[in-house]
């Protein structure tokens, strides 16, 4: 049995029916999915360590958990902007986007242009991986200059009128990770928050709102 067939027998043994029924009720595509636990997957990537070889294979079978491994072996430093490309475009589910985002994309050298880049994009769950790109970055880039994030802010208001639901909460997540890294992101992002609250979208509002509420309010 080679790589591919022994992780996928892997993962069908630890398909969870109940789990599969309670992703659909955090509005997660199970079209493709087996319905294995988060700890399990991580469990496994573990033990396969890195493999982006095995990585691009697990990521061409379409299922949603070989997907989520695939984020978690993939080698940051063999990853392509075109391969970003490619992977972000086959997002079709929140869990998915937020995987790669964290495990892999944001550790790649050109992480910053492409949150740039999917800020802007129409594909739900493209621009969304480009705010979480953001949100993701300012947890794990302890050493990222301050300026790299404070152009990252007229991006969030340009975009707050957006009201689909994944993509609002990305924005209003990257506007508090940002915001927590030190005092002069927090002063900046408190503003960038009030300027997005004199937006007249709703979405805008609760963006502003949300983001407020843990920078000054708790």
């Amino acid at each position: 049995m080679d790589d591919i067939q022994f992780v996928l027998e892997h993962l069908k043994e630890k398909a969870d029916a109940t789990y599969l029924q309670g992703m659909v009720r955090f509005g997660i595509d199970t079209s493709r999915a087996l319905g294995v636990k988060l700890p399990e997957i991580r469990k496994l990537a573990k033990t396969i360590k890195k493999d982006h070889g095995l990585a691009l294979t697990l990521w061409d079978t379409q299922i949603h958990e070989a997907r989520m491994l695939a984020s978690m072996i993939a080698d940051p430093k063999q990853i392509t902007p075109e391969l970003m490309d490619i992977w972000a475009g086959d997002f079709n589910s929140w869990d998915i986007c937020d995987q790669v985002c964290g495990n892999l994309f944001d550790r790649s050298p050109f992480a910053i242009d492409k949150a740039v880049e999917y800020s802007a994009h129409e594909q739900e769950f493209v621009k969304r991986a480009g705010f979480v790109l953001m949100a993701e970055y300012a947890v794990h880039n302890k050493t990222a200059p301050d300026e790299v994030f404070i152009s990252l802010f007229p991006i969030m208001e340009r975009e707050a009128w957006d009201n689909r639901n994944f993509v609002k909460k990305a924005i209003n997540w990257a506007l508090r990770q940002i915001g927590k890294r030190n005092n002069i992101l927090k002063v900046k992002a408190i503003n960038t928050a009030r300027n997005i609250y004199n937006q007249p979208s709703k979405s805008a509002k609760w963006i502003a709102n949300n983001a407020l509420n843990e920078l000054i309010r708790k």
